[in-house]
C-alpha cells in the first residue's frame, strides 16, 4: 500500500501556528506521498454518543462521519494536528477520537484491523515554553495508537502563541525537516 497521509486540523483557527508547523513538516513527504488534509471545524461531528451496548451500529453515509470515516479508513499515516488546549486536544479532535469508540463496533467495519499497523502522528503548538506541558496530549495519541494497535510516530512540538509565532521557532522548523521520516 503506497503511503497516504490524512491531516485532520483541530484548531478553532484556520491558518494557526500548529496548522503551519505541520505544512513545513508536510513539505519534506516525497512528492508521491499523498496528502488529504482535512478541518474539523470545516467537517464537524455532532456530540458523541456512546451506543456500545446498543445494537444497531451502521456504517455512516453522506455526512461528515462518513468523509472522516471514509478518510480514515483510507490513510496509512494520521496526522493530528492541534493546538494545545488546556494540556490536550482540541474538542474537535476530542470528539474525533471517541467517534473511534463507536467506528469499533460498526459491523462489517474491522475499524481496529484496519489501522493496526498504521501510524499516528500529531502535531501542537503550546504558548509556554516547558514542552513537558504537552504531555497529556502526546499521552492521549501515544496511548491510542497503542489501544488500536498502530505505531506512534510521535509528536512535533512547536512554541507560539499569535498567529505566525511557531515561524520564529527555528529547533521546531528543523523537527519539522526530518519528522515524518
Amino acid at each position: 500500500m503506497n503511503r497516504s497521509f490524512l491531516f485532520l486540523l483541530g484548531s478553532s483557527r484556520t491558518d494557526g501556528n500548529t496548522e503551519a508547523l505541520s505544512r513545513r513538516a508536510a513539505e519534506q513527504l516525497p512528492a508521491e506521498v499523498e496528502q488529504h488534509w482535512l478541518s474539523l471545524a470545516e467537517h464537524p461531528l455532532p456530540d458523541f454518543e456512546d451506543l456500545r451496548h446498543d445494537a444497531d451500529h451502521v456504517r455512516p453515509t453522506g455526512n461528515n462521519t462518513a468523509l472522516l470515516l471514509d478518510a480514515t479508513l483510507a490513510a496509512t499515516d494520521i496526522v493530528i494536528v492541534s493546538p494545545l488546549y488546556w494540556y490536550s486536544v482540541s474538542a474537535p479532535v476530542k470528539r474525533y477520537l471517541d467517534y473511534w469508540s463507536g467506528w469499533l463496533r460498526t459491523p462489517d467495519l474491522d475499524f481496529k484491523a484496519t489501522l493496526a499497523g498504521r501510524t499516528l502522528w500529531g502535531v501542537t503548538v503550546l504558548a509556554d515554553p516547558d514542552p513537558a506541558l504537552a504531555d497529556p496530549l502526546v499521552g492521549t495519541l501515544r496511548n491510542s495508537a497503542a489501544y488500536m494497535g498502530m505505531r506512534f510516530g510521535g509528536v512535533l512540538l512547536g512554541n507560539g502563541s499569535k498567529p505566525g509565532d511557531v515561524l520564529k521557532d527555528t529547533g521546531a522548523l528543523t523537527r519539522a525537516k526530518t519528522f515524518f521520516e
